[in-house]
């Protein structure tokens, strides 16, 4: 498999992850958890982590506070192999942080979005024909910086070579100020679930979602949780199911995992197909292991760990 080049651009922060909570909080009462861990947070940190992980050359473009979790989200990154000559330290602001809040399956999320809104596209590296081959964009909705200028970053990045990909994460304030009409155009895979996609259209139902959108699309690669993905490209619409295992922890990061799996095969050439079975296998295997990034060790060790439990053998860079 070919390595190609990812520079992925999104927000930066870190997650404090509360697991096997007693009970649900209520205002003016006190609850416990037994789990605690402070890790690398953010859609887009978990995406660059892991696609890094699978032995992708992985970029990363945002910013951060010049404060303790800026320090330890650029440690953390560089552990991982994500070069990080893109990430700038502001001076003044914190860095962003996501309280998180386990139960079973499900969860609920809080996030302090610090720095983030403080990225433009004047941060990209976009200055004549780029060294990277592929953008992935995420969590735009979190990035004021970046969202008024999104369709002038997508047609940056397509005039300097580069394919992209987008995934919008949900918008906190259910405002959905996106004009896909105008940017899905310069987007080669948009990878939305099923909610973000039916909350972006307005739609009721998944399928008049995709109609609704279909005008505009290249690819789409739609995350269904546990019923697997959808892919649709032009006349082509399959689906793939999801890869079935016991050893759930949480699905903190599953939807980030899908998309470093299905960029580093769209990278590679691979039919679509193929694509979406490594984004779900990647997504499954995210859920062994507490946080985003836990499950994505070695590479060696990560696919001995897919060859025990689903007894596929990993293509390796």
């Amino acid at each position: 498999m070919s390595n190609g080049k990812l520079l992925v651009v999104g927000e930066l922060n870190v997650d404090l992850i509360l697991n096997k909570i007693h009970t649900f909080p209520q205002l003016g009462k006190e609850t416990l958890a037994d789990e605690m861990n402070l890790c690398l947070g953010s859609s887009s940190a978990i995406m660059a982590a892991n696609s890094a992980a699978l032995g992708v050359d992985t970029t990363f473009c945002g910013v951060v506070g010049d404060d303790d979790f800026g320090d330890f989200m650029l440690r953390e990154l560089q552990k991982k192999s994500v070069r990080c000559e893109h990430v700038r330290k502001i001076e003044g602001q914190k860095t962003g942080c996501t309280f998180v809040m386990n139960y079973g399956q499900d969860r609920a999320n809080v996030t302090f979005p610090g720095a983030m809104h403080a990225l433009t596209m004047h941060d990209i590296p976009f200055a004549g024909p780029s060294e990277y081959q592929h953008l992935h964009l995420s969590s735009v909705f979190l990035q004021q910086g970046i969202l008024k200028d999104i369709e002038q970053l997508l047609i940056s990045a397509k005039a300097s070579g580069m394919t992209t990909s987008l995934d919008l994460q949900w918008d906190p304030a259910e405002r959905w100020a996106f004009d896909y009409a105008r940017c899905l155009p310069y987007v080669d895979v948009f990878m939305p679930n099923e909610s973000e996609l039916r909350a972006l259209t307005g739609a009721d139902s998944v399928h008049d979602a995709i109609e609704e959108i279909r005008p505009y699309l290249n690819t789409l690669a739609l995350k269904m949780g546990g019923k697997g993905s959808l892919g649709v490209r032009e006349g082509q619409q399959v689906m793939v199911p999801a890869f079935k295992w016991k050893q759930f922890v949480d699905a903190i990061g599953a939807g980030d995992s899908f998309n470093a799996g299905f960029i580093r095969q769209y990278m590679a050439g691979a039919d679509l197909e193929d694509c979406l079975r490594e984004g779900n296998l990647m997504g499954a295997l995210n859920t062994t292991a507490a946080g985003g990034t836990g499950a994505f060790g070695d590479l060696h060790q990560l696919s001995e760990h897919i060859q025990e439990l689903w007894g596929i053998e990993l293509s390796l860079p």
